[in-house]
């Protein structure tokens, strides 16, 4: 039956219960905790009751959704399936309990029934005895909708104040999973052995000067897993060093939601969170010293990445920047494919990276075939070896000439008679009265500790410059460095690849087993042609190719 037939039967007096209908369900709840995934079996067993006692209607298996709000229907798989099944005509008749099971958002109400009601299907709102199928039910919806939408507004208000009160008695929200910490009644308690790990990274990064991502290698190599299982990945790495928790602070409202119909959040920037030392709520892992010398080579090393030049962190791989898509003419970006047999560092187009095989068909790279085929150049190149040499010291001796780190050490000194200054201006207010004696003894300790890293740092670029006045009085020692790492006998380093290679041109071929690949080297002007062959579960073969 179509809509005008139903609604002709119904004004003659029949009901919705008299007429050939193939009726199915929806059925939600808006979590999946265990008494409202009960609560969502009594749903189905109860409208697949009611539907199948009806013997003028056709029992259609109905749509369930488990743990989604209702505030959208964006994620409801299989609401949106049911939608679409609606437009293919597999069904008539929808039943359901509630205008909140199919969406708190009156919008989202109004328009799936009016889809429906173009595909000739109905709903039934039980609990609102609305069904769609009469003239009057768009009016009684919109009322039923609004007021629907209305209570997720004060839910919403209800939970930031409660949000709000929380943070104001120290209570610890937030995920429930904090490396190194689990949650016990809105306070944090160690977790000794994942602790150890979280001192074993800052210990790693402030102490022994790795990076995050040569960190990460080495929690793989020695076996460490999150808790999932999985390696421990640039971000939680990254996010564990800037957690102010470690340190035993008090951290809370670092986010908002812009609105209660929006997903979106807010972020604020760390001076606007509430913070604070709180070791009772939030015991140390780490100490505040430590803590806060991480961060200080965190916030370094960030700016740096951050700023215009970035030459030196284009090299933070070897061939970063030097892989080039023969198809894009964009340089390849560095990934690791993780495989039964172990990780394989691979490189792929930056159209790849962003849309897989639709956005560029050119070939992956491995690192070993990389290593192989600039081996190969390299070794071809040994009638050049003297010049090579000559470059790689003219490289050294530029880096080693300690014109930045001179710099580097009249900026110290400049901003410790800065802050010497400084301090003696807050003597002088003092002394004349105009500052408390605890506001002056808070700035003098701030100031202090000012100098303190800045005499630091000082110190480490002093030992720098000896090292680098060293290494260019010994030339001779140099040479023989450079030209056993000529060699290549351990792979190459960042600084031999930038100096000799310029870059590589990949192009794909027919058959998907055969790369092309064009080696450029700064050295000399011709390039060198090289077929890379693959095998199913055998090493690649890479041949150079003379045209």
């Amino acid at each position: 039956m179509d809509i005008y037939d139903i609604r002709n039967a119904l004004n003659s007096g029949r009901t919705i219960y008299d007429l050939p209908l193939r009726v199915t369900y929806y059925a939600r709840v808006s979590t999946d905790k265990d008494e409202q995934l009960h609560s969502l079996s009594a749903q189905v067993r109860y409208y697949t009751e009611f539907i199948q006692k009806c013997s003028s209607w056709t029992f259609v298996e109905g749509y369930i959704d488990e743990g989604i709000s209702g505030t959208s229907v964006g994620k409801r798989e299989n609401f949106l399936r049911m939608i679409d099944d609606a437009r293919a005509k597999r069904f008539d008749f929808i039943v359901t309990k509630e205008i909140s099971r199919f969406s708190r958002n009156t919008l989202d109400s109004i328009q799936y029934t009016q889809e429906l009601l173009r595909c000739g299907v109905g709903v039934l709102f039980q609990s609102d005895n609305i069904n769609t199928l009469m003239p009057d039910a768009e009016l009684r919806l919109t009322i039923m909708s609004s007021i629907a939408q209305d209570e997720v507004r004060k839910i919403s208000e209800r939970v930031k104040f409660g949000f709000k009160r929380a943070i104001e008695h120290g209570v610890v929200l937030g995920n429930n999973r904090i490396w190194g910490y689990e949650k016990q009644e809105g306070r944090l308690v160690i977790k000794e052995d994942e602790a150890q790990i979280v001192r074993m990274i800052f210990d790693l990064y402030a102490n022994h000067q790795m990076g995050i991502r040569t960190i990460a290698n080495y929690l793989t190599d020695h076996g460490y897993k999150n808790t999932k299982g999985n390696d421990f990945s640039f971000s939680t790495i990254r996010g564990i060093l800037s957690n102010p928790k470690y340190k035993g602070y008090y951290c809370g409202g670092k986010s908002c939601k812009y609105d209660y119909k929006i997903n979106d959040r807010k972020y604020f920037s760390q001076e606007e969170w509430v913070m604070y030392k709180d070791e009772e709520n939030v015991p140390p892992i780490v100490s505040e010293e430590l803590w806060e010398k991480a961060n200080l080579i965190l916030a370094k090393r960030s700016a740096s990445q951050s700023a215009e030049d970035k030459t030196s962190y284009q090299n933070k791989y070897p061939y970063s920047g030097k892989i080039i898509c023969g198809i894009h003419k964009q340089p390849y970006y560095r990934s690791l494919y993780r495989y039964k047999s172990g990780n394989k560092e691979v490189w792929q187009c930056q159209e790849y990276s962003k849309k897989g095989k639709s956005g560029c068909s050119s070939p992956i790279l491995y690192t070993t075939e990389l290593d192989d085929i600039v081996r190969q150049s390299l070794e071809q190149l040994s009638i050049h070896k003297a010049e090579i040499i000559h470059e790689l010291i003219q490289l050294y001796t530029t880096i080693g000439s300690g014109t930045k780190t001179e710099e580097d050490i009249a900026r110290c000194k400049t901003g410790i008679d800065d802050v010497l200054r400084r301090k003696d201006k807050l003597l002088d207010l003092s002394i004349d009265g105009r500052i408390s004696d605890d506001e002056f003894s808070l700035r003098n300790d701030r100031f202090n500790e000012e100098i303190e890293k800045l005499q630091i740092r000082l110190q480490e670029l002093e030992e720098e410059k000896i090292k680098n006045r060293d290494m260019m009085q010994s030339i001779e020692v140099l040479r023989e460095a450079i030209s056993k790492e000529l060699n290549f006998a351990d792979g190459f380093s960042a600084g031999v690849i930038d100096a000799l290679l310029d870059h590589i041109d990949v192009f794909g071929t027919e058959d998907k087993n055969l790369v092309k690949v064009k080696v450029w080297l700064k050295v000399i002007t011709e390039n060198h042609d090289y077929l890379i062959q693959r095998g199913r579960g055998k090493a690649s073969v890479c041949t150079r190719q003379y045209i």
